[in-house]
């Protein structure tokens, strides 16, 4: 399915070593943000206190956020959990105050409101149990990142496995970036969000090696930039169904979707964004850079035929 068909390659690889440049300073100041400013963590790595309260109608949220909000914590997370009367509530660790002494300021604030409000349960949740999930969330990225090593390593060949990766480190490092620099909160639910970019950008890193490959076997004069181009431009088309798609998806999350996903859709959005110009102006300059050629990915026979090329035939 094509929206549009380009009658002439467009010269991607013309612009690259400009394009490269402006990725190399962009993962540098996301870098730098992430050494000086570092990440804004969640309560589930840093620690803190879960409460769980029920009203008798469906919650409002922002009213419980509003009322917590106003006993001084700025960082607190509050939805739905299970049904829209069932609300969660995470609060940061506040010096000089125990776990209790924190849940019933909060009750309390709430009852203010609504003396409906019931206490389902409270908890404190240590800061080693924030580290295990970081650890946990460090290699689970570190296994995904692997995986697609090994993938791209068997699938193509080495030179594309090593593009592919740093294109998908890339995105991940500016993505990081983003929150060190504005102090989002990362959570959960954003690891996830980083983890689900690593998969969706070596995609579409796959749909543009394997044209490659294509061109290599069916345009025998041409050179490797103009199978790269050719490749790039034979699959905008796709690339802006299906990013498009995307996003209007992301998009919703983000703009309708509340507190709750805000962060998760950020994530997503700004993965989608660079994870385009990472598999274009990345993955396919470094794949050109480090030198990849027909002979990569195509082994000749032993009579010298290739018996994908449709203009040579094979030896019986």
């Amino acid at each position: 399915m094509e929206f549009f068909r380009i009658r002439r390659d467009i010269p991607f690889m013309k612009h690259a070593l400009v394009l490269n440049a402006i990725s190399a300073i962009t993962f540098l100041l996301a870098v730098f943000f992430l050494v000086t400013r570092g990440l804004h963590l969640s309560v589930e790595f840093t620690g803190g206190t879960v409460m769980e309260v029920a009203y008798e109608q469906p919650a409002e949220l922002e009213k419980v956020r509003g009322a917590v909000a106003a006993l001084g914590y700025s960082d607190v997370q509050v939805q739905n959990f299970g049904t829209s009367r069932d609300v969660i509530i995470r609060l940061p660790a506040k010096q000089g105050e125990s776990s209790a002494q924190q849940s019933e300021q909060v009750i309390k604030a709430l009852r203010a409101d609504n003396p409906q409000v019931q206490m389902r349960r409270t908890e404190f949740v240590g800061p080693q149990v924030g580290e295990e999930l970081a650890t946990d969330g460090l290699m689970a990225l570190g296994f995904v990142i692997i995986s697609i090593m090994i993938y791209l390593s068997i699938r193509f060949e080495w030179k594309y496995a090593v593009a592919g990766i740093i294109a998908n480190l890339h995105d991940v490092v500016i993505i990081l970036g983003f929150f060190a620099f504005f102090q989002w909160e990362f959570s959960l639910a954003v690891l996830a969000a980083v983890l689900a970019v690593l998969g969706y950008s070596v995609n579409e890193s796959v749909v543009i090696f394997d044209r490659i490959r294509e061109n290599f076997r069916r345009y025998r004069k041409m050179n490797a930039v103009q199978i790269i181009d050719n490749a790039i431009t034979s699959t905008i088309s796709r690339t802006i169904i299906t990013h498009a798609s995307t996003q209007t998806m992301v998009l919703s999350m983000l703009l309708f979707g509340g507190e709750t996903l805000h962060y998760f859709a950020m994530a997503l959005t700004i993965g989608i964004l660079f994870g385009i110009y990472s598999s274009v102006f990345v993955a396919a300059a470094i794949a050109m850079w480090l030198g990849v050629k027909r002979e990569d990915l195509i082994k000749a026979s032993p009579q010298g035929h290739d018996p994908n090329d449709p203009n040579t035939g094979a030896v019986v």
